[in-house]
């Protein structure tokens, strides 16, 4: 199964017909963590399960994420508040996530 038709547009400058979810998993995850909006961020958590999204933003991280991503997803995961996690880039100021508003 491919991505989602209701997904497509987070991807813009790719084929989208050519995204594996599971090779590709941390690029869609970052994609959708930082652009995506409630639908699709079900859709990920879905997919891909909590667990898999907390291993994400832990150990892997990705250029598109901000600071204000990040701190939202720290809430959402109290328990990581001790955790170190991977840092965007200074470059990453900005968002355009609905819940960062």
């Amino acid at each position: 199964m491919g991505l989602p038709s209701e997904l497509r547009w987070l991807f813009w400058e790719l084929d989208p017909d050519r995204i594996e979810l599971e090779a590709d998993a941390a690029y869609v995850i970052g994609r959708i963590l930082e652009h995506g909006g409630l639908v699709e961020v079900r859709w990920a958590i879905a997919r891909y399960g909590l667990d898999t999204i907390h291993r994400y933003l832990r150990d892997v991280g990705h250029s598109e994420l901000s600071a204000r991503t990040i701190a939202f997803w720290r809430a959402v995961f109290t328990a990581a508040e001790d955790e170190t996690w991977a840092s965007p880039p200074t470059w990453r100021k900005s968002s355009s996530v609905p819940w960062s508003v």
